[in-house]
């Protein structure tokens, strides 16, 4: 049996970056567990037409391995995808990543105190788990009656195929979110599109650009040019978080920017009420679109203003009672982001599964550690999601504190970290209060932020970057139990 110091499951930004923070570090004893055939996570899993991220290129890079040669200020997917595969070749981890080997099972064995995992490329131990496998992996496709019955195509944004052909086709995007504002505009260059909106969504102006040669070679040249464009960005997403955080003349402001943008583009009075939204900006993602609003005030969108009630006679109903007959259905529907599924096959201390340890919704220590789980660790997990800013900024925060995690693990004789259940009652209880009056839980939506089980905000981080770094993710070691007779576990390379 193969036995490792730690092991790292996925090998998207969160993964890529532990394995690359762990080498950096002097700590070559790991191996990447990753699922598909190549690395790359979100951005190799969604290749639908339009794809691209929704946060400034240079801010979205690991900030020890930035990228002078993205062609636009918001990369595309592909783009992204090929920086994450050349961070793993270029930073010396790629010979430790395990291609299709899906964890099938982990649990802790309280008799050696080491992890256990069984996975589609063999078995194998280690001292220490870090779950990198992100909060938006399992698609979810709305329960619609009669949608068996549906004849023609039906994808996700996140499962796309690019050899189903889709030209001069009637197609259905269900959903009104980011993905299908990316994805609208570019199905009707080719095909007949509605779009059926259960419920409106904020946009702004995403003001995107391709940066010309000169610019890409200053960026090549010059590090702390990339610096400033780094820093610029980061300080605009920043200062969203009063908005965020309830402060009433700053979502007044994002509001007014927000219906500036729609009037501008949508001059039909009837069309911009049903393009309207009814609760307040940021309680739900905010999109970021130049081309939605025409795409719908030109008739190159239909937009049906109600959810996806039903499949009928091979026709789609909305909840308004229109019939749409199409021959294609596309799913921009999201995640189960509040049910992560590998909490399912990641049993703790007793036997306990994370699924069940977070029956009300996630918790934990630092938005890192759980209690009952020892020395494992959930990048990406309870509360360490953005609504405002960079996901990698949070990332980076969390691979801090892992290597420190882990030096207080061998400077106290090896012996596993065991998070204490009051440290992670407390931590909760701190989440709660903090997001108690922002806009994810005041605003008035339903959203994926939140568990819809006990109405806790669990997502994302109720506050600043730098807040998550001084009061989140920031290790203590009285968050741990004191281990007693304190030795490392032995690892065994036999069965």
């Amino acid at each position: 049996m193969t036995a490792v110091d730690v092991a790292i499951v996925g090998a998207g930004f969160a993964g890529i970056g532990a394995a690359i923070a762990l080498e950096r570090a002097g700590r070559p004893d790991f191996v990447v567990l990753e699922r598909a055939g190549s690395v790359g996570g979100t951005w190799r899993d969604n290749v639908y037409p339009g794809v691209a991220c929704d946060i400034p290129s240079h801010l979205y890079a690991y900030s020890f391995l930035p990228n002078p040669g993205w062609s636009r200020v918001f990369a595309p997917g592909a783009e992204i995808r090929a920086y994450l595969e050349r961070a793993a070749a270029e930073s010396g981890v790629a010979d430790r990543i395990r291609l299709d080997a899906p964890l099938q099972d982990a649990r802790w064995d309280d008799g050696s105190e080491l992890w256990r995992l069984r996975t589609g490329a063999g078995e194998l131990q280690a001292r220490a788990l870090v779950l990198a496998a992100g909060r938006l992996t399992e698609p979810r496709i709305p329960a619609v009656p009669g949608l068996a019955g549906f004849r023609g195509p039906i994808l996700h944004t996140a499962r796309w195929d690019p050899s189903i052909e889709l030209a001069g086709r009637r197609i259905a995007i269900v959903g009104t979110g980011a993905s299908a504002v990316q994805l609208a505009p570019e199905l009707a260059r080719i095909a007949e599109v509605t779009a059926f909106q259960r419920t409106p969504a904020w946009v702004l102006p995403r003001a995107d650009r391709a940066y010309p040669d000169a610019e890409r070679a200053r960026f090549a040249t010059d590090p702390a040019y990339v610096d400033a464009v780094r820093q610029e960005a980061y300080l605009a997403g920043e200062a969203m978080i009063p908005q965020r955080l309830g402060d009433l003349d700053a979502l007044d402001w994002a509001q007014a920017r927000a219906l500036a943008h729609l009037h501008a583009q949508v001059p039909d009075p009837a069309l911009r009420a049903a393009l309207t939204p009814h609760y307040e900006i940021g309680c739900k993602r905010a999109v970021f679109s130049d081309d939605w609003y025409p795409a719908i005030a030109s008739g190159a969108i239909g937009l049906e203003p109600s959810a996806l009630a039903e499949v009928r006679d091979g026709a789609l109903v909305g909840a308004s009672g229109a019939r749409h007959e199409v021959d294609a259905i596309v799913f921009a529907t999201g995640f189960e982001s509040t049910r992560q599924p590998y909490a399912r096959i990641v049993a703790g201390e007793g036997g306990e599964t994370l699924d069940a340890h977070w029956d009300r919704g996630m918790t934990s220590v630092a938005s890192t550690v759980v209690s009952g789980f020892p020395s494992c660790f959930v990048l990406d997990g309870p509360n360490a999601s953005l609504g405002h800013n960079s996901s990698v900024l949070m990332i980076e925060a969390q691979l801090d504190y892992l290597l420190a995690a882990l030096r207080h693990r061998d400077a106290r004789g090896g012996a596993p970290l065991r998070p204490t259940a009051a440290a992670e009652a407390a931590y909760t209880a701190r989440i709660d209060a903090a997001a108690a009056s922002t806009v994810w839980l005041t605003g008035g939506c339903r959203s994926w932020y939140v568990d819809e089980r006990s109405g806790r905000l669990t997502l994302l981080w109720p506050d600043s970057v730098p807040a998550f770094r001084e009061r989140g993710a920031r290790f203590d070691p009285a968050d741990f139990h004191d281990p007693v007779g304190a030795r490392p576990p032995a690892l065994s390379t036999r069965d």
